[in-house]
Order: C-alpha cells, then structure tokens, then sequence
C-alpha cells in the first residue's frame, strides 16, 4: 500500500517584483499553514520522507509544517521536478519515488496539484485551495504501478475556520 500526501503551498504575495520561484508567503499564507500542520498532526501520519518544490512559497510552507509535525528536516529533500505547473513532471516524479518509501509527502503547486488529486484520486475536488491537503492511497506496493487510487482525505483551510 502506497500513501500520496499532497500539500499545495500557502498563499503568497505578487507584490514584491521578484521572479515567481521567489515569491513570499502572505501572513494568510503563515496562518493557513500552520492551522493545516496542526490538523495534519492530529492524524499522526506515518511519513516516510518529505519533498517540496524549491520554490520560496512551498519550501516556506513545508517549513512551517513539518515544525508542527516535529518531523526531520534530514528527512526531507527539496526537488526541482516538484516546481512543475501541468502536473506531468509531478506525475513521473512519483512514479520514480523509491518502492522502500510506502508514505510520501510532496509541498508543491497548482494547477499540477489538483489535476493529480482528480487524475490519480476517485473523488472530484474543483480546487485544491492554498495550504490544502490531500491523502491519496494505492492499492500496489510499487511506486511505478500507481495510476487509481482512493481519495481518503482533504483537509482545506476554508474548512478549519468556523
């Protein structure tokens, strides 16, 4: 059994002239992460390794989770195939993942996040918000054979606020 944990990164500022892999997390952006992280803390996920996106946003946002989860920072890797927007490189990635990680956490993007939450997952979700989670399992015990799985969980910051 593979587990697919996808966290799109927080909402971040056009406002500053800096290229878009540099662009910064708005304090909503902070504040939707952290409230995500500790939601995610409450399941007590097994994770076996963590992947983000180089990108300012997503880096900063697995930063921030991974501090509420008191998971390893020697356990995580940043992955240049992560900073992807259609969702094919993405896609590769994962079906490249060693088959000794049976639980994956990728911090990366949209479009590709949602495109692979609906491609790869048996629920529709129109749109994987900012700082929104998603647990995605297969049913194979190889990374390269993952294609259908079950949408198990999302956890959407719109969600967490009464």
């Amino acid at each position: 059994m593979k587990n697919l944990f996808l966290m799109r990164h927080g909402k971040s500022s056009w406002e500053l002239n800096v290229g878009d892999e540099d662009r910064a997390l708005l304090q909503r952006g902070i504040s939707d992460a952290r409230l995500v992280g500790e939601e995610i803390s409450k399941l007590n996920l097994k994770i076996d390794h963590v992947y983000t996106s180089p990108a300012n946003r997503a880096f900063h946002t697995c930063m921030i989770c991974l501090r509420i989860l008191n998971y390893p920072l020697e356990s995580c890797s940043v992955d240049a195939h992560l900073y992807d927007f259609s969702g094919n490189q993405v896609f590769q990635f994962i079906k490249d993942l060693d088959d000794n990680l049976d639980n994956v956490l990728l911090f990366g993007h949209n479009h590709t996040f949602t495109h692979l939450t609906n491609s790869m997952g048996d629920k529709h979700v129109d749109n994987v918000p900012t700082s929104g989670f998603v647990h995605l399992q297969f049913n194979e015990n190889t990374w390269a054979n993952v294609n259908k799985g079950s949408t198990i969980q999302t956890i959407f910051p719109k969600q967490l606020k009464a």
